[in-house]
């Protein structure tokens, strides 16, 4: 029996970002949450912190998991953790933007799958992704 990823994780790290924008909390927030419009996924809420002297931190609660952004302006580094759950969410498309929104000189990226299946797993604890909302959870 083959096994499906119940969702996709992504990797990013961007290098060669400008320092001022990496320190700018209200622009990593607008990141997120356009970051999170192009990846067709569903904002649920966002929360972030800036770090004294330097560095931001934003976490998007997503209905299909998270999106997070972590940079260091002294460095010129940001390091984003997209995960989503569901067949409509497209991570990769928000990589993508957020590569162009922080002007990185260079970039790479990871893509994991992640999970199986409801079908691939055994007993109550078994997980799926459906629903309107593409919400996972677990199933009895």
């Amino acid at each position: 029996m083959g096994v499906t990823p119940v969702g996709t994780h992504c990797i990013l790290e961007l290098h060669g970002c400008s320092p001022d924008l990496l320190n700018d909390v209200l622009f990593v927030r607008d990141a997120v949450e356009q970051a999170s419009k192009q990846s067709l996924s569903t904002l649920l809420n966002l929360t972030s912190h800036q770090f004294h002297p330097q560095g931001v931190t934003a976490i998007g609660l997503l209905a299909e998991s998270h999106l997070s952004i972590h940079t260091w302006p002294e460095c010129g580094y940001a390091g984003i953790d997209i995960f989503t759950c569901g067949e409509d969410a497209r991570p990769q498309q928000a990589c993508d933007y957020l590569v162009k929104r922080f002007g990185a000189r260079r970039h790479s990226l990871r893509i994991l799958p992640r999970g199986v299946t409801a079908s691939d797993c055994a007993g109550p604890r078994r997980r799926e992704c459906s629903g309107e909302v593409s919400l996972c959870r677990a199933r009895n």
